[in-house]
This record gives C-alpha cells, structure tokens and sequence, in this order.
C-alpha cells in the first residue's frame, strides 16, 4: 500500500479529466486518496453553478462510484473539529478537519493560500497544488 494518504480539495474534484486522473492513480494505489461529503457537496454544487444544465442525479452517482473505487475515501467523523480550527478561510475549515480526521499527509488544492503552512505544521499536515503533489516534492 502506498505511503502518503491525500486528501482532495473540491476543486481537484470538480474538473473531470483532473479528478479522473486522480481516482486513477488512487485506485492503482500510488496514492491513499481522501474525501469527505462535503467536499462532494462543494463540486458539485461549484459545477452546477457554472454549469446549469447539467444533471445532478448523475453526479452524485459519479461521487458514489468514486466512494466505492477507491475504497475507504471517504472520511466521516471530522465536523466535530471544525469549530476549533483556523483558516483564512473560515468555509475551508471542514478540508483540514478532514485531513486530520482521515490521517492524511498532504491536502491537494489549488488554493495553496486558504491552507498556510502555519495553519497546518500542528496537524503533520503540508498543502500542495497537484502538480507539486506528482512531482513528489
């Protein structure tokens, strides 16, 4: 089994060639890859905004498909911990509590800035954008 666990920023998720790629790479167990609900929750609801026509049945059915893919990726328990962390970002709060909740090393995002490295070196946690997360640095 791979060593490093991940947790997936909604917006890894929300691109499908890139969310694909990482479902991928999870499931070949180069990676633990990580999520909660309300990371579905948040994609999903960004895709819809942006994207009105499409079917929201069928994305939930691509988050069920991707829960049962990748195993035990979806972290549950997490929402006690979030009233007590600190983000600039008060509405990312429930991503760490996630990452910690699912004992992950490493939270995958684009929006490095929402997750300073002061905010998460008490937690053993490091915030990566994807292409520093496949380069392994």
């Amino acid at each position: 089994m791979s060593q490093r666990t991940a947790l997936l920023d909604a917006n890894i998720l929300y691109p499908a060639p890139m969310r694909d790629l990482f479902l991928q790479l999870a499931v070949l167990d180069v990676f633990r890859a990580k999520w909660s609900a309300d990371i579905h929750r948040e994609w999903i609801e960004a895709l819809l905004r942006n994207q009105p026509e499409r079917d929201r049945a069928k994305l939930e059915r691509t988050c069920s498909l991707m829960d049962e893919a990748a195993g035990d990726s979806l972290v549950t328990g997490y929402k006690p911990l979030i009233a007590s962390l600190s983000l600039p970002d008060r509405g990312d709060r429930h991503v760490l509590a996630a990452a910690i909740a699912g004992r992950c090393d490493v939270i995958v995002t684009q929006n490095l800035h929402h997750f300073p490295d002061a905010a998460l070196a008490p937690f053993q946690l490091v915030a990566q954008h994807p292409d520093d997360f496949f380069a392994g640095t």
